[in-house]
This record gives C-alpha cells, structure tokens and sequence, in this order.
C-alpha cells in the first residue's frame, strides 16, 4: 500500500518547528497482533504486505523552538532514538505511534510530553561518525529499567525511494493517547532523501524495554539511511486535533 510522497498542508498554525538530521532507519516485520494491543483508541494498525512494522530510529534534533519564539537557548542540537510503529485512524490518517523516545535534552522532552503526551524518555546519547560509519549510543537515566542501545550503519550510496521506504518513512503526523483522549498532530516537512544502509553492528534493549523481546535478535527487514552530507531540514508541528 503507498502513501504519498509529499507532506499535505497541516491545516492549522504550526506551533514546534525544528530541524532533523543524520537519521537512520531500522524496520522489523511482526504480526500486526503483536502491535493492535499497543495503539492508541481509534486507530488500527497500518500494514504493507500484510505486516505491520516496528521501527528503531535514531537522529540529530536541532534548532528546537516553539513558535513563533526563536530557537530555545541552550538546547542546540541534541540526539533522539525513538521506536514506533505505525497506525492509521477512521479518516484514514497514516501515522507513526511513538512507543518510546529516548533524548539527551531534559528541555524539549519535558515540553513534547507536555504538549503531546509523547512517551520521552530522559538518556545519555550521543553520535559517532567517521568516513566508515555512523555510530549511535543512548543510556535511559533514572529510577527503573535503564535499557541501553548501540546502532552502527554504514550508509550507501544508492538512492532508495520505493513503495516501502515511503511507506516507512513519509508519515506525516503521529497518533497519541493524551489525557484520556487520542490526539493527531500533524507536520510537514520535504521527503526524505534516502540511501540503502548496511548494518554493522546492533546491541539494543530499547525494542525489548517496548514490548518486542527479541526482535534485535534477528536482523531488519529494512535498513535505510540519510545520505552522509545532507544538511538536514526542517520540521513543523501543527496543533494536536482530537480523534
């Protein structure tokens, strides 16, 4: 099944703007039973293939604000890891369903979950590249279950755009249970450029800490990647609407 390439206007004031870079992405095939239990009311899961997908996504977040202020001080340009799978509501709205976000800035965490509901989650994580390879780590703080991950990616040089990376990656909002409600948030940003990926090496708790034990285990079904000297671009959030 396709979705479209291109992000539809948000059809309402945008409120978050901020820029996403360096970003890899990692897919795994499961049951779609193994995620209906996890969705937020309202919505079902979204299949290709007949499977749905579980995601382990990591990249560089930067120029964070909230608008119309100018980029929050301090913040700069921070690392996220998120794993999320994806849903689509009853007015056949196609989004990612956050299941964790792990990020090393206490201020933007505090503020999405704020706003959205977003399952942030405090970490120490940071990036390594070199002319080999792309290297992310991340450590949850505090009290509890403190899962770690460590993803190495070389990315490739063959632009990849097909009927499943569009589907895994042009997601143009996010579904979310808030405040005993299901909200939907939209952006709009330009397509991502992708290239194929080669994986290296993954020692991951995160997808076990979200519910899929031994789903890192076995390798991805889809490694794609940005291309290693794109700048990036920026994001734009609209005002959450209720399901």
């Amino acid at each position: 099944m396709t979705v479209d390439d291109g992000a539809p206007p948000l059809g309402g004031r945008a409120i978050i703007e901020q820029r996403w870079s360096t970003a890899l992405f990692l897919h795994w095939r499961v049951d779609p039973a193994a995620i209906a239990g996890r969705l937020p009311p309202g919505t079902r899961p979204d299949l290709f293939d007949g499977s749905a997908w579980v995601g382990l996504i990591p990249f560089v977040l930067g120029d964070f604000r909230f608008l119309p202020l100018p980029p929050v001080p301090v913040v700069g340009s921070f690392v996220e890891i998120n794993v999320r799978t994806y849903a689509v509501d009853e007015r056949g709205r196609r989004g990612v369903v956050f299941l964790t976000l792990e990020a090393e800035h206490l201020l933007p965490v505090a503020g999405a979950r704020a706003l959205f509901g977003l399952p942030y989650r405090w970490a120490r994580a940071g990036l390594r590249a070199d002319e080999q390879a792309i290297e992310y780590r991340s450590h949850r703080h505090g009290p509890g279950p403190r899962p770690r991950t460590r993803i190495r990616v070389v990315p490739g040089a063959t632009p990849v755009d097909t009927d499943l990376s569009r589907f895994l990656t042009a997601r143009w909002g996010f579904h979310q249970s808030h405040l005993g409600r299901t909200i939907w948030a939209a952006n709009e940003h330009e397509p991502w450029p992708l290239v194929d990926g080669e994986l290296l090496a993954l020692d991951d708790e995160l997808l076990g800490d979200s519910g899929f034990a031994g789903l890192a285990s076995r390798p991805p079904d889809s490694v794609l990647a940005m291309p290693s000297q794109h700048p990036g671009f920026l994001t734009r959030f609209g005002t959450p609407v209720r399901v």
